[in-house]
């Protein structure tokens, strides 16, 4: 069958398996020569697909949940979106998140996902205390920071590589409402945005859109949200007041189908962003909004990767160090409006301090993602990009990306080699593969 991730490209030609029994995964992890792990399948590229994958969707069970603690153990499939819905209501909420609750949490410890709370939480994978994962050679193995250390740490951001996780134990966030108070603020420039970041270092969450097309005294001009979960007390409506840990509503708006390519171009994403920033009043504005409003806005709307047409998209994210962060925004984004290869999805965070871990891609710095749908002219700017990102000591991340090549990759991860050395010393066949990982050179 044809199968792709959420970017819609590429597409692959794959068996699916999907069984709620272990022991038959590991017959399957005996019987053939590629495996590959997937999730939901929301990860932008190519990192979950190969030729035969291994879904994980019906390993969907809750095991255990301490309530005191908020240590909750549960199958590999089970979704964000499940356990928020569940926990909301018993006051925990996802320790990090990002900007989807459609994804595994299996998958959210292969892609060490991260959210608007970095620099105060790190990533999902610091919140988990032990793992179970199936191994190359059909092994079942118990890892944590505690114990077969260096299998949990490869598996930590390892896109899938080491094996297939079946079970994870981690710790929830305590809320006493399922409201958040947040701060929203609109920045005239990428000088004044960058002030806002380090002066919002106490906030929990921080995220801004920017507009990636203005140019001159307005390049960077963004609008910063910044949020806390707010106290009962600090409900305002009769509606907040009455029911304070209210979950979400399934998402009635979609997309029917993929809209035509000539959609989304410089014009219209230059009138969108124009009209966004615009309708945002000045100065600082109080609100007290819904989990849902501030974490998942997209998710409002279902199928909205078809707004890219049929042809898809992709994302491109990347991270540069603090003291390069400027000078390579400032240049990245005169490259993008010189282009005219703007993003109306463009998101601006600043990562906290991150140790350097094999492959997994947060470290201190600001960190840009951009959506881009696929054409003929993309891969070569794409290109240029790296070049830039490189140039200024930054990196791309993995789960985002469908074109990195080898030499980046190398040159941008200084534990790639070490990754890649252990890797064949547990899956010396790399059994364990994907598209992505034979195209950048993880497993070939």
């Amino acid at each position: 069958m044809k199968v792709s991730n959420w970017g819609k490209y590429p597409e692959v030609e794959a068996e699916v398996f999907e069984y709620n029994n272990v022991d038959k995964y590991i017959e399957l992890i005996h019987k053939k020569k590629q495996v590959i792990p997937r999730g939901m399948g929301r990860c932008y590229g190519d990192s979950a697909l190969g030729k035969n994958i291994l879904s994980t969707l019906k390993l969907n069970h809750l095991l255990d949940f301490n309530s005191e603690k908020g240590i909750l153990t549960c199958e590999a499939g089970v979704t964000f979106e499940e356990i928020i819905r569940l926990f909301v209501p018993k006051g925990w909420f996802m320790p990090v998140t990002p900007g989807t609750k459609f994804i595994t949490v299996g998958g959210a410890i292969a892609s060490d996902i991260h959210g608007k709370n970095h620099h105060a939480e790190g990533t999902f994978s610091d919140h988990v205390y032990w793992m179970e994962i199936i191994t190359p050679n059909g092994e079942i193995k118990v890892c944590s920071k505690d114990g077969n250390v260096e299998l949990f740490n490869l598996t930590c951001g390892g896109m899938g590589l080491t094996g297939m996780i079946t079970k994870v134990c981690f710790q929830l966030f305590p809320i006493e409402t399922s409201y958040i108070r947040q701060e929203s603020i609109k920045a005239k420039n990428l000088d004044e945005i960058m002030r806002i970041f380090e002066e919002s270092g106490g906030w929990t969450n921080s995220v801004s859109w920017i507009d990636c097309l203005a140019k001159g005294k307005s390049l960077g001009r963004s609008i910063m949200m910044r949020g806390e979960f707010a106290k009962v007390s600090e409900l305002k409506t009769s509606a907040q007041k009455s029911n304070p840990l209210k979950t979400h509503k399934d998402g009635k708006l979609f997309v029917p189908f993929d809209l035509p390519s000539f959609t989304l171009n410089s014009l219209s994403v230059k009138a969108f962003n124009f009209l966004y920033y615009n309708k945002h009043p000045s100065g600082l504005k109080n609100s007290i909004v819904h989990y849902e409003t501030f974490y998942y806005p997209l998710d409002a709307i279902l199928h909205w990767n078809r707004i890219y047409g049929k042809n898809g998209f992709t994302q491109y994210q990347f991270v540069l160090p603090p003291q390069t962060s400027r000078e390579g925004l400032i240049a990245i984004i005169e490259k993008i409006g010189q282009r005219k290869m703007g993003s109306f999805l463009t998101v601006l965070k600043l990562f906290g301090v991150q140790d350097e871990n094999f492959i997994r891609f947060p470290k201190g710095g600001y960190t840009l993602a951009l959506d881009f749908k696929i054409n003929p002219n993309l891969w070569k700017f794409l290109d240029e990009l790296d070049e830039l990102v490189f140039k200024y000591g930054g990196r791309v991340y993995l789960t985002k990306d469908v074109r990195m090549k080898h030499d980046m990759l190398m040159k941008s991860y200084p534990q790639s080699q070490d990754f890649i050395d252990k890797i064949k010393l547990l899956d010396p066949d790399f059994k364990f593969s994907s598209v992505q990982s034979d195209r950048v050179g993880l497993t070939h």
